[in-house]
């Protein structure tokens, strides 16, 4: 479960500051698939950032069952993300110079996890594994990056919108993936975007304007990839 209370971020000089995130509070439960939507500028990509570690807030706590994570020292909040936590964002991050293969193995790599291909047969890059970025479409692409992400066998996955350089086709096929995933890993998912409609698949959705959370629902039933609209 990942808690956090109180969660306030701004960013400027003394001279001028703004007020990213103001007064935070939620809890995402194990296992669970939550969405959090808002429009550009609403906070929700720093909220990302924050609940995952990447970024520190000004002030509040966020706690990983027993762990806070912000008491731990930077060398301490590394390993934790390391060891924790998956990272799939709109960009691919892949290195050019390795092969799909090759870029999945680091994520393997750094949880020692020796079983890195069942993870590429799971995202279906089997055919093309041996290929570079270059060489592989938008979709494929992002599906490396999914699964460089899964390969270190995380227990939270966050997803900053992984189909925002995608086409319709390409972004439902990703979203499908993601929700299997989710069905049959049982990861924790959190995923930002701006795509209302992408909220119907989620267990929870969060939306966020002006740095507040506006609301929190449940979704009683949720819609497949392919029923959602786009």
């Amino acid at each position: 479960m990942i808690s956090a209370q109180n969660i306030i971020k701004t960013y400027g000089n003394k001279t001028k500051k703004t007020q990213i995130l103001n007064n935070i509070s939620l809890t995402i439960a194990d296992r669970s698939f939550t969405v959090i939507l808002g429009a550009s500028g609403s906070g929700k990509s720093t909220l990302l950032n924050i609940l995952s570690g990447l970024e520190r807030p000004d002030s509040g706590s966020i706690r990983y069952a027993d762990t806070d994570i912000t008491f731990l020292s930077d060398s301490q909040l590394t390993e934790f993300r390391k060891e924790k936590i998956g990272f799939v964002f709109q960009q691919y991050y892949l290195l050019p110079n390795m092969t799909a293969e090759q870029n999945i193995r680091m994520g393997a790599d750094l949880a020692g996890n020796p079983d890195y291909r069942e993870t590429i047969r799971a995202v279906g890059l089997e055919n093309e594994r041996k290929k570079y970025p270059d060489e592989l479409s938008g979709g494929e692409q992002q599906r490396v990056s999914i699964a460089r992400a899964l390969a270190k066998k995380p227990d939270f996955l966050f997803l900053d919108e992984p189909t925002g350089a995608l086409d319709e086709k390409t972004g439902r096929q990703i979203l499908a993936y993601i929700a299997d995933i989710h069905q049959r890993c049982g990861v924790t998912m959190i995923l930002v975007t701006h795509n209302q409609n992408i909220a119907e698949m989620a267990d929870t959705v969060i939306r966020m304007n002006s740095g507040r959370i506006e609301t929190e629902q449940k979704n009683q039933t949720k819609k497949t990839a392919y029923e959602i609209a786009w």
